[in-house]
C-alpha cells in the first residue's frame, strides 16, 4: 500500500495550487489534496486532516502558505503520526502589529467590490513579475479565488487573525523537514525561511527560481524535482 501524502491548501487555495504536484507524486503515494473553505480556525482544520484516516496511522504532510500553518498545527497536536514535514512559502511569526488592520481593508472592499478585486489586488502581486502577463497561470488561478466567497475569505482571515504560535512547534520538529519558497516571493520571502532554516537545523531548504508565493503552481517542474528527490529516494531504499 502506498504511504498517504496530504497536499493542505492556502488561503482562497483548493486542488488546483498543488495539481502538478499531485500528478507528480501519485505514481508514488496515495495523494490527497484537502482545501478549507468556510473554515475559521487553523487548529480545526488540523484537526479535519487528523480525522481523514480514523486509523491514525502516519502520514506525509505537505503544506503551501496558510496551509503549511495548519501543517504545523497538525504537527502539534499529533507528532507521532507525521512521519515527513514540508512547508512551502510560508512563516511562523506571530500576528505583526498593523496586520489585522490590513486584513480586515482588504476583505472590507471585498466586501464592497465582490471577489474579482482581490485579483488585481491579491492574488496577481502574489505572482513572480513574469507570470502576471502569463494567462496559463493567471486565469487556473483566478478561476480558483473566484469559487471562494467573500464569507470564506472572512473565515479564513479569522483563522489568521487568531492563529497559534506556530515558532514554537517549529522547534520541536524531529522528523525529516523540507522547507521551500520561491525566489521572488514577497509575502513570504526567503529570508522567512532562512530564519526557519536556523530554527531546525536538520530542515532542508530549497529555492524555487522564477516563482512568486504561488510556487507550486508557478514553476511545477522546479516543485516537483525538489519534492521527489527528498522522497523518493527514501521509498526506493526502504
Amino acid at each position: 500500500m502506498k504511504k498517504k501524502i496530504y497536499l493542505l491548501c492556502g488561503l482562497l487555495c483548493d486542488a488546483t495550487v498543488w495539481q502538478h504536484q499531485a500528478a507528480a507524486l501519485s505514481p508514488h503515494f496515495d495523494v490527497e489534496s484537502i482545501d478549507f473553505q468556510g473554515w475559521d480556525s487553523l487548529t480545526k482544520m488540523a484537526e479535519h486532516v487528523l480525522s481523514r484516516d480514523p486509523e491514525e496511522r502516519e502520514f506525509i504532510l505537505a503544506g503551501h502558505s496558510m496551509g503549511a500553518r495548519v501543517a504545523l498545527e497538525v504537527y502539534r497536536l499529533a507528532p507521532q503520526r507525521v512521519e515527513k514535514l514540508i512547508l512551502l512559502d510560508t512563516g511562523t511569526h506571530p500576528l505583526r502589529e498593523g496586520e489585522t488592520e490590513q486584513r480586515m481593508a482588504l476583505l472590507d472592499a471585498v466586501r464592497q467590490n465582490g471577489m474579482p478585486y482581490l485579483i488585481q489586488h491579491w492574488l496577481m502581486p502574489m505572482l513572480a513579475e513574469a507570470h502576471r502577463t502569463q494567462p496559463e497561470i493567471v486565469q487556473p488561478l483566478t478561476d480558483m479565488v473566484l469559487r471562494f466567497s467573500a464569507d470564506d475569505f472572512a473565515a479564513q482571515l479569522q483563522a489568521l487573525i487568531h492563529r497559534p504560535d506556530a515558532a514554537s512547534v517549529l522547534n520541536q520538529i524531529r522528523c525529516p523537514l523540507l522547507l521551500g519558497v520561491g525566489e521572488h516571493d514577497q509575502w513570504s520571502p526567503v529570508s522567512q525561511h532562512l530564519a526557519m532554516q536556523q530554527a531546525v537545523p536538520h530542515a532542508q531548504l530549497a529555492v524555487f527560481p522564477d516563482a512568486g508565493h504561488m510556487a507550486p503552481f508557478e514553476t511545477p517542474h522546479s516543485v516537483n524535482n525538489i519534492l521527489l528527490k527528498w522522497l523518493v529516494p527514501e521509498i526506493k531504499a526502504s
